[in-house]
């Protein structure tokens, strides 16, 4: 059974505060065509800039994903991004009036009820895959990232923060998503920081 492209079945639109900026923004997710990957578009700039959420778009990851195309940015894109890739969704054009994506309740979950209250429509064309053949590595300092062939899709997550609250749970996490569910295991996760952070 071929999978197909998924995108949207109808338009939806909300309203949240930027985590970093403070600044109201207006988001809106509509349907794209085949093979058009997830958009952002600019709407407050002149030229309505459109940057692609592909990992060559990113730019910075210090305490949030930004992606950026001819120096126009789009900030604290992956709890949106993170719910899109949840539900299977390969083609969509998301608007918004703001340089960064409103942070919700610091989770995907307000995604997901936006874009399963839009509806999600199959498209007809063959979705698309990246395929690990073999082990790919990638190290800076104490950091480490490394993806592996694996039929299926499963993850396996450790932080080292020393500190008391994260010290009292667990800092390794595991998830075979043949198994659970991104909605029940991931979607609901939610960023944390430091009260240092949050004065720089």
């Amino acid at each position: 059974m071929m999978m197909k492209q998924r995108t949207i079945a109808t338009p939806v639109k909300t309203v949240g505060i930027g985590l970093h900026s403070g600044r109201k923004v207006t988001i809106s997710i509509k349907p794209a065509p085949i093979n058009s990957g997830v958009q952002f578009v600019r709407v407050d700039t002149p030229e309505q800039s459109v940057i692609p959420a592909t990992a060559l778009a990113v730019c910075d990851t210090r305490l949030a994903s930004v992606i950026q195309k001819d120096g126009v940015r789009v900030s604290t894109v992956e709890h949106l991004l993170s719910a899109c890739a949840g539900l299977g969704l390969d083609n969509l054009l998301i608007e918004l009036d703001g340089e960064e994506v409103p942070i919700m309740d610091g989770s995907a979950a307000s995604f997901l009820f936006l874009i399963e209250s839009a509806g999600i429509t199959e498209q007809n064309a063959p979705r698309q895959f990246v395929v690990i053949k073999k082990p790919i590595e990638v190290r800076e300092g104490d950091k480490l990232a490394r993806l592996e062939p694996f039929f299926g899709f499963k993850l396996d997550f450790t932080i080292n923060f020393k500190h008391p609250a994260v010290d009292k749970t667990g800092q390794r996490f595991i998830v075979d998503f043949a198994e659970h569910a991104y909605r029940s295991e991931s979607g609901r996760a939610r960023t944390f920081g430091f009260a240092h952070e949050v004065e720089a």
